[in-house]
Protein backbone atom coordinates (compact mmCIF):
# COMPACT_ATOMS: atom_id res chain seq x y z
CA UNK A 1 0.00 0.00 0.00
CA UNK A 2 1.34 3.50 -1.18
CA UNK A 3 0.77 6.04 1.94
CA UNK A 4 1.16 9.80 1.20
CA UNK A 5 2.00 12.39 3.80
CA UNK A 6 -0.31 15.61 4.12
CA UNK A 7 0.30 17.08 8.37
CA UNK A 8 -2.81 18.83 8.09
CA UNK A 9 -6.15 17.41 7.02
CA UNK A 10 -9.42 18.87 7.46
CA UNK A 11 -12.41 16.19 6.48
CA UNK A 12 -15.08 19.38 5.11
CA UNK A 13 -12.39 21.09 3.25
CA UNK A 14 -10.36 20.17 0.09
CA UNK A 15 -6.52 19.50 1.09
CA UNK A 16 -3.19 19.93 -0.95
CA UNK A 17 -0.52 18.14 -1.16
CA UNK A 18 2.86 19.75 -1.45
CA UNK A 19 5.07 19.86 -4.06
CA UNK A 20 7.09 16.50 -3.96
CA UNK A 21 4.10 14.70 -2.90
CA UNK A 22 2.02 15.67 -5.93
CA UNK A 23 5.00 15.20 -8.44
CA UNK A 24 5.18 11.66 -6.83
CA UNK A 25 1.33 10.91 -7.11
CA UNK A 26 0.29 12.09 -10.56
CA UNK A 27 3.62 12.06 -12.13
CA UNK A 28 5.36 8.80 -10.59
CA UNK A 29 2.23 7.08 -10.13
CA UNK A 30 0.05 8.17 -12.46
CA UNK A 31 -3.06 8.97 -10.99
CA UNK A 32 -5.71 11.08 -12.13
CA UNK A 33 -8.69 12.87 -11.30
CA UNK A 34 -11.42 10.73 -9.32
CA UNK A 35 -8.57 8.63 -8.47
CA UNK A 36 -8.50 7.06 -4.49
CA UNK A 37 -5.20 7.36 -2.47
CA UNK A 38 -3.85 6.70 0.89
CA UNK A 39 -3.20 9.64 3.37
CA UNK A 40 -1.72 9.73 6.60
CA UNK A 41 -1.24 12.67 9.10
CA UNK A 42 1.26 11.37 10.91
CA UNK A 43 -1.30 11.69 14.02
CA UNK A 44 -2.34 8.49 14.21
CA UNK A 45 -4.62 8.51 11.09
CA UNK A 46 -4.79 6.68 7.88
CA UNK A 47 -7.19 8.33 5.28
CA UNK A 48 -9.15 7.63 1.97
CA UNK A 49 -8.72 10.61 -0.24
CA UNK A 50 -10.26 11.34 -3.89
CA UNK A 51 -8.09 13.01 -5.91
CA UNK A 52 -10.28 16.46 -7.33
CA UNK A 53 -7.39 18.61 -9.22
CA UNK A 54 -4.06 16.14 -10.44
CA UNK A 55 -1.92 19.15 -10.79
CA UNK A 56 1.29 18.14 -10.30
CA UNK A 57 2.80 20.42 -8.51
CA UNK A 58 -0.37 21.29 -6.34
CA UNK A 59 -2.43 18.28 -6.30
CA UNK A 60 -5.67 18.64 -4.71
CA UNK A 61 -7.84 16.30 -2.69
CA UNK A 62 -10.83 15.73 -1.12
CA UNK A 63 -10.97 13.22 1.93
CA UNK A 64 -14.08 10.93 1.93
CA UNK A 65 -13.04 8.81 5.18
CA UNK A 66 -10.87 8.40 7.54
CA UNK A 67 -10.51 4.77 8.33
CA UNK A 68 -8.48 3.62 10.98
CA UNK A 69 -6.77 5.30 14.29
CA UNK A 70 -3.41 3.44 14.86
CA UNK A 71 -3.16 2.54 18.77
CA UNK A 72 0.17 3.78 20.20
CA UNK A 73 2.32 1.99 21.69
CA UNK A 74 2.40 1.40 25.65
CA UNK A 75 5.31 3.14 26.49
CA UNK A 76 6.77 6.62 25.01
CA UNK A 77 10.51 6.90 24.37
CA UNK A 78 13.19 9.62 23.49
CA UNK A 79 16.61 8.44 22.49
CA UNK A 80 18.77 11.32 23.21
CA UNK A 81 21.82 10.42 20.79
CA UNK A 82 25.03 12.31 19.88
CA UNK A 83 25.26 11.98 16.29
CA UNK A 84 28.02 10.24 14.59
CA UNK A 85 30.31 11.05 12.25
CA UNK A 86 29.60 10.00 9.25
CA UNK A 87 26.29 10.99 8.43
CA UNK A 88 24.81 7.88 6.74
CA UNK A 89 25.13 5.68 9.62
CA UNK A 90 23.22 8.35 11.92
CA UNK A 91 20.10 8.35 8.90
CA UNK A 92 20.58 4.64 8.78
CA UNK A 93 19.38 4.52 12.81
CA UNK A 94 16.77 7.34 11.77
CA UNK A 95 15.06 5.00 9.90
CA UNK A 96 15.18 1.91 11.93
CA UNK A 97 14.67 3.48 14.78
CA UNK A 98 11.16 4.95 13.24
CA UNK A 99 10.35 1.32 11.60
CA UNK A 100 10.85 -0.37 15.13
CA UNK A 101 9.25 2.41 17.11
CA UNK A 102 10.17 5.88 18.53
CA UNK A 103 8.52 8.67 19.84
CA UNK A 104 11.03 11.22 19.75
CA UNK A 105 14.55 11.72 19.02
CA UNK A 106 16.68 14.40 19.99
CA UNK A 107 20.34 14.71 19.44
CA UNK A 108 22.95 15.95 21.59
CA UNK A 109 26.22 17.45 21.43
CA UNK A 110 28.86 15.60 23.91
CA UNK A 111 32.55 16.69 25.10
CA UNK A 112 33.75 13.93 22.36
CA UNK A 113 30.94 14.90 19.68
CA UNK A 114 32.73 15.08 15.82
CA UNK A 115 29.59 16.42 14.40
CA UNK A 116 28.26 19.23 15.41
CA UNK A 117 25.86 20.38 12.81
CA UNK A 118 22.94 18.61 11.21
CA UNK A 119 20.71 19.19 8.12
CA UNK A 120 17.44 18.84 9.79
CA UNK A 121 15.44 19.22 6.80
CA UNK A 122 17.12 16.04 5.35
CA UNK A 123 16.35 14.44 8.63
CA UNK A 124 13.26 15.30 8.59
CA UNK A 125 12.20 14.01 4.84
CA UNK A 126 13.80 10.98 6.32
CA UNK A 127 11.38 10.13 9.13
CA UNK A 128 8.45 11.24 6.40
CA UNK A 129 9.62 8.84 4.05
CA UNK A 130 10.19 5.91 6.74
CA UNK A 131 6.87 6.20 8.54
CA UNK A 132 4.93 6.02 4.74
CA UNK A 133 7.42 2.80 4.07
CA UNK A 134 6.77 1.27 7.21
CA UNK A 135 2.70 1.96 7.50
CA UNK A 136 3.74 4.04 10.90
CA UNK A 137 0.92 6.46 10.95
CA UNK A 138 2.70 7.97 14.11
CA UNK A 139 5.29 10.98 13.05
CA UNK A 140 8.28 11.15 15.85
CA UNK A 141 9.21 14.26 16.95
CA UNK A 142 12.73 15.14 15.90
CA UNK A 143 14.23 18.27 18.08
CA UNK A 144 17.13 20.29 17.24
CA UNK A 145 20.88 19.54 18.65
CA UNK A 146 21.27 19.95 22.35
CA UNK A 147 23.93 20.45 24.46
CA UNK A 148 24.05 17.32 26.59
CA UNK A 149 24.26 19.63 29.97
CA UNK A 150 21.27 21.76 29.05
CA UNK A 151 18.91 18.55 27.76
CA UNK A 152 19.51 16.45 30.96
CA UNK A 153 19.07 18.96 32.97
CA UNK A 154 15.95 19.67 31.75
CA UNK A 155 14.79 16.59 30.69
CA UNK A 156 11.27 15.27 32.82
CA UNK A 157 10.90 12.12 31.28
CA UNK A 158 9.84 9.60 34.57
CA UNK A 159 12.54 6.69 33.60
CA UNK A 160 15.41 8.03 32.43
CA UNK A 161 19.00 6.23 31.48
CA UNK A 162 22.77 6.59 30.16
CA UNK A 163 24.17 3.30 28.52
CA UNK A 164 27.82 3.89 28.45
CA UNK A 165 31.33 1.59 28.05
CA UNK A 166 32.57 2.15 31.22
CA UNK A 167 32.89 -0.74 34.03
CA UNK A 168 31.01 0.34 36.81
CA UNK A 169 29.54 -1.23 39.53
CA UNK A 170 26.23 0.87 39.69
CA UNK A 171 25.23 -0.71 35.91
CA UNK A 172 21.89 -2.31 35.19
CA UNK A 173 21.29 -4.58 32.55
CA UNK A 174 18.54 -2.89 30.81
CA UNK A 175 16.29 -5.43 28.93
CA UNK A 176 15.78 -6.46 32.85
CA UNK A 177 14.38 -3.57 34.12
CA UNK A 178 12.45 -1.61 31.56
CA UNK A 179 9.17 -3.58 31.32
CA UNK A 180 6.17 -1.68 31.94
CA UNK A 181 7.90 1.37 31.44
CA UNK A 182 5.22 4.33 30.26
CA UNK A 183 7.82 7.17 29.52
CA UNK A 184 11.32 6.97 29.10
CA UNK A 185 14.87 8.74 27.88
CA UNK A 186 17.84 6.50 27.26
CA UNK A 187 21.18 8.72 26.50
CA UNK A 188 23.25 6.97 24.17
CA UNK A 189 27.00 8.32 23.51
CA UNK A 190 29.61 9.48 20.19
CA UNK A 191 32.16 7.34 19.14
CA UNK A 192 34.38 8.03 21.86
CA UNK A 193 31.59 7.53 24.57
CA UNK A 194 30.70 9.51 27.37
CA UNK A 195 33.29 11.21 29.32
CA UNK A 196 33.14 10.19 32.71
CA UNK A 197 32.32 13.57 34.52
CA UNK A 198 29.30 13.39 31.90
CA UNK A 199 28.41 10.20 33.42
CA UNK A 200 28.81 11.50 36.48
CA UNK A 201 26.30 14.69 35.69
CA UNK A 202 23.94 12.77 34.34
CA UNK A 203 23.46 10.32 37.56
CA UNK A 204 23.73 13.45 39.02
CA UNK A 205 20.37 14.24 37.62
CA UNK A 206 18.95 10.83 38.17
CA UNK A 207 19.52 9.09 34.91
CA UNK A 208 20.71 5.56 35.71
CA UNK A 209 23.23 3.75 34.13
CA UNK A 210 22.97 1.09 31.75
CA UNK A 211 24.31 -1.74 29.76
CA UNK A 212 22.91 -2.94 26.13
CA UNK A 213 25.01 -5.80 25.56
CA UNK A 214 28.16 -7.73 26.22
CA UNK A 215 29.65 -6.32 23.09
CA UNK A 216 30.84 -2.81 22.65
CA UNK A 217 28.57 -1.17 20.32
CA UNK A 218 29.05 1.70 17.52
CA UNK A 219 26.41 4.57 18.46
CA UNK A 220 23.99 3.89 15.59
CA UNK A 221 23.72 0.56 16.96
CA UNK A 222 23.36 1.14 20.76
CA UNK A 223 20.41 2.97 19.66
CA UNK A 224 18.58 0.47 17.57
CA UNK A 225 19.36 -2.08 20.30
CA UNK A 226 17.82 0.33 23.23
CA UNK A 227 15.03 1.00 20.39
CA UNK A 228 14.55 -3.26 20.27
CA UNK A 229 14.69 -3.79 24.33
CA UNK A 230 11.90 -1.57 24.71
CA UNK A 231 9.56 -3.01 22.00
CA UNK A 232 10.06 -6.52 23.01
CA UNK A 233 9.96 -5.86 27.01
CA UNK A 234 7.10 -3.60 26.15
Amino acid sequence: MIIHFLENITMDLPVLLDAEESLHCIKVLRKKNGDIINVTDGKGYLYKAEIINDNHKRCELKIVEKIIQQSQRKYYLNIAIAPTKNMERFEWFIEKAVEIGIDEITPILTEHSERKVLKMERIEKIIVATIKQAQVYHLPKINGLQKFDEFIRNNTSRHKFIAHCEDSTNKHELRKICSNIENATILIGPEGDFSHDEISRAVKNDFLEVSLSANRLRTETAAIVACNIFAVNN
